[in-house]
């Protein structure tokens, strides 16, 4: 199941960096920025979550140490945490990089573009932090502006994709390449239900 997963991740990761090579003249997404992996839920299915083990099973001691450290401390502030929709730093970004890079969930792969959605397309957060589309994205209006799209002089208009994470983790697309996804849940639910395992993974 797991390669059969991988095989659909290529898939898609090969179409997702297409859009993102399209929309160029509004990506300002560069290494060691890490706004995105900073403060949020991170969704993850199933066979994401252990396909993204893989490859934690693939660092050196010390880095897998690091990250189970990481996780205990996010379990022990979410555990102390009042909020309904608790958000933290993603456990497996170490110094602004992630350490399981071609590991990462479908949410993660996503991020950054501008998503269609039911009701016109969706920004992503850090147009308001000028970056993403923040060149063509009037804040006041809170729309795509097309005076700031003219003014760039640009051939490629900034376009909307249907990269929801509902849609992209549908039965349907896995049905189709021969696996299922399993339950959603936000990442650190599953270290939350998974501690036995990761202590395995962490040998004393």
């Amino acid at each position: 199941m797991i390669d059969n997963y991988a095989a659909y991740l290529n898939m898609i990761t090969e179409k997702i960096n297409g859009f993102f090579k399209k929309q160029q003249p509004y990506i300002f997404c560069k290494k060691g920025c890490a706004k995105c992996c900073k403060n949020a839920q991170y969704p993850f299915t199933e066979i994401e979550y252990k396909y993204l083990m893989t490859g934690y099973n693939t660092l050196p001691f010390d880095t897998q140490k690091e990250i189970y450290n990481n996780i205990q401390n996010t379990i022990k502030e979410k555990q102390k945490s009042k909020e309904k929709n608790f958000t933290y730093k993603c456990p497996f970004l170490l110094n602004d990089k992630c350490s399981v890079y071609n590991y990462r969930g479908i949410i993660c792969r996503t991020f950054g573009l501008l998503v269609a959605d039911d009701n016109g397309s969706d920004i992503p957060f850090c147009a308001l932090e000028g970056l993403n589309y923040s060149n063509v994205y009037d804040q006041n209006k809170h729309l795509i502006s097309s005076a700031m799209y003219s003014k760039l002089g640009v051939n490629e208009e900034p376009l909307a994709f249907n990269v929801q994470y509902d849609f992209l983790t549908s039965k349907e697309f896995a049905k189709g390449y021969g696996f299922e996804f399993g339950k959603t849940k936000p990442l650190i639910e599953w270290f939350e239900n998974k501690k036995n395992f990761m202590t395995n993974n962490i040998k004393q």
